[in-house]
């Protein structure tokens, strides 16, 4: 048994917290809001993110930053709080500590992929990145998930594959973390279009090729940024644009519905109620597509219709009117 510390207790912090009970670990689940760990204390469950898994007492909820002191540390916030996130828990890691991110997304203002912005605030430390097709619904209830864990060292992605893998929960290691970061960030652009699709009513042809050529725009950025095109055909790329796409526990998915149904953003984003990572990803890759000189038409377009005002109709109007392309250009394959 070792001490783990996850620092975030929204849905993806207790679904990790629970998790690391069932590898062997006593874990403390720090969050700064008083008055939802009291609650969670009270009723050993977090009701309001993560209703109906029961927190066993190897999980102890906590707002002291003190019990960041742990073997491992997992940052399971939103991407727009890690770098907030990582100077505050900076003061109370143990050294050789490992850290986990396990947030999904670009810093809106600099572009950088969250494992850059750790590494920024907290040099001294090995980092990692865990990602792949795992909602928190279902990791919370023990259902059978494969993610991916990166670093730059081997030994390390081998460390926290020891961590955390139980019956029910592959990992698999993997070298590639921009492929891993770019893949977990991107496919939430697409599984938002999907869902303004799903809002729109068209058929299972039309969202095929969104995810299909989604797929291929989320490879060229990804592998122009340094990753590897075969992640992007693994856990951390198509696997998890799969489960985003498909699944109703996804929050971009149901935001995206509702954008597709003709309602506006800032109303969307208050009926979600939690954060939905898709709609700033949007803003980044496509700054990010300009920089690097990538083809990203499907993000340009929900660039516009999020913040241009552009109608999901006229927009995809626009991808079906593009000019001719070989089905593989610019993906990576030709040439070979």
């Amino acid at each position: 048994m070792k001490k783990i510390a996850v620092f975030g207790s929204g849905s993806w912090g207790t679904a990790i917290s629970l998790l690391l009970v069932r590898a062997g670990h006593k874990v403390s689940l720090i969050g700064i809001f008083s008055d939802e760990i009291e609650l969670m204390k009270r009723k050993k469950e977090n009701t309001q993110y993560l209703p109906g898994c029961f927190l066993p007492d190897e999980i102890t909820p906590t707002t002291d930053l003190k019990e960041i002191d742990a073997e491992a540390v997992f940052i399971s916030v939103p991407s727009h709080a890690v770098r907030e996130s990582a100077r505050l828990i900076k003061p109370y890691l143990r050294p050789g500590c490992i850290i986990i991110n396990t947030a999904k997304g670009l810093e809106e203002n600099t572009g950088l992929r969250l494992s850059q912005v750790i590494e920024e605030e907290l040099p001294d430390h090995l980092i990692a990145v865990l990602s792949g097709p795992s909602h928190a619904e279902e990791v919370g209830r023990d259902v059978v998930t494969a993610v991916a864990v990166a670093a730059k060292d081997i030994k390390v992605a081998e460390t926290i594959q020891d961590l955390i893998m139980t019956p029910k929960f592959r990992v698999y290691t993997n070298l590639d973390m921009i492929g891993v970061e770019m893949g977990g960030s991107l496919k939430n652009i697409i599984a938002l279009c999907t869902g303004i699709l799903d809002g729109m009513n068209p058929k299972d042809n039309t969202k095929a090729a969104l995810m299909t050529r989604g797929l291929a725009e989320m490879t060229r950025l990804g592998v122009a940024m340094g990753g590897q095109t075969e992640t992007f055909y693994g856990l951390a790329g198509i696997g998890d644009l799969i489960v985003t796409c498909t699944s109703l526990h996804s929050r971009n998915l149901r935001a995206g519905r509702a954008l597709g149904a003709g309602k506006p953003l800032d109303e969307v984003l208050r009926e979600v109620g939690m954060v939905v990572e898709g709609v700033r990803a949007t803003k980044v890759a496509f700054e990010l597509s300009k920089k690097y000189g990538i083809s990203m038409p499907i993000t340009e377009q929900a660039y516009k219709v999020l913040f241009e005002g552009l109608s999901p109709s006229e927009a995809l109007e626009n991808l079906m009117m593009r000019g001719k392309k070989h089905e593989t250009e610019d993906m990576g394959i030709l040439g070979r």
